[in-house]
């Protein structure tokens, strides 16, 4: 079960949009296609030096919520995925070696943009509309 979360996460190409609030509760919502789940509990990102890293540095708790539209909203697939920040690096080899990927997938001028690689721990997974069917069945 844990390799098809992983395989749905990771499927390329994909978009989902992270919602992440500051420590006053102000909400921010941005669009990625980057976020890799490396195992069952971790994903990783890299982030630009803007808003969506600021609020993580008040408030660790995200949601990322990848969608695919279907024919009617019973054939729409998605899943919320809630995660916590766990750690992150602006600097040293972990950065490096970050940069180095995005860099070899997506460019050096995609690679320069990126002020820090997040590490996030992923608490709970729920489908994207959520009828008691459980994520399994909502991918």
């Amino acid at each position: 079960m844990v390799s098809k979360l992983m395989d749905y996460f990771n499927k390329q190409p994909r978009l989902g949009v992270l919602s992440t609030a500051n420590k006053e509760g102000k909400i921010d919502a941005a669009v990625f296609g980057s976020p890799m789940m490396v195992d069952e509990k971790t994903v990783v990102m890299g982030l630009g030096n803007n808003r969506t890293f600021a609020y993580l540095q008040d408030n660790p708790n995200a949601v990322f919520t990848i969608m695919e539209q279907g024919a009617t909203l019973a054939d729409w697939k998605g899943l919320r995925v809630y995660l916590k920040m766990k750690n992150y690096a602006t600097s040293g080899e972990t950065l490096d070696a970050y940069r180095q990927k995005v860099a070899e997938a997506a460019g050096e001028d995609a690679a320069a943009m990126i002020h820090a690689s997040v590490t996030f721990e992923v608490g709970e997974v729920r489908p994207l509309i959520d009828m008691g069917q459980g994520w399994e069945k909502s991918v």
